[in-house]
C-alpha cells in the first residue's frame, strides 16, 4: 500500500497515511477536524540492500566449470590461447 502526506489547513498538522491507491483521500484532520490537502510526495524509491540478485547465485557450481569436450573443441584454436583452459 502507498504512504500519501497530508496537512491540515486549519492547524498546519502534516502526518502520513497508508492507504490503497483507490480509496478516497482523507477529508479531515485527526487532530482538529479540518480541512486536509493530500501533499504530492516522491513515493518511495527502491532499495537493494546486501550483494543482490544475479544469475549466477542460485546456479549449480557445476555450470562454470567447462568440460572435456569444450576444452577439446576451442572455437578459437589458436596456439597459446588460454581462453578455454580450466581454472
Amino acid at each position: 500500500m502507498p504512504t500519501y502526506d497530508y496537512e491540515c489547513l486549519g492547524c498546519g498538522f502534516t502526518f502520513e497515511a497508508f492507504q490503497k491507491m483507490n480509496d478516497k483521500p482523507l477529508q479531515k484532520c485527526p487532530k482538529c477536524n479540518k480541512k486536509l490537502r493530500r501533499l504530492i510526495g516522491a513515493g518511495s524509491g527502491i532499495i537493494f540492500k546486501g550483494s543482490g540478485f544475479y544469475v549466477t547465485d542460485y546456479r549449480k557450481k557445476e555450470h562454470n566449470k567447462p568440460d572435456a569436450k569444450t576444452v577439446n573443441n576451442c572455437p578459437k584454436g589458436k596456439a597459446g590461447c588460454d581462453a578455454c583452459k580450466p581454472e
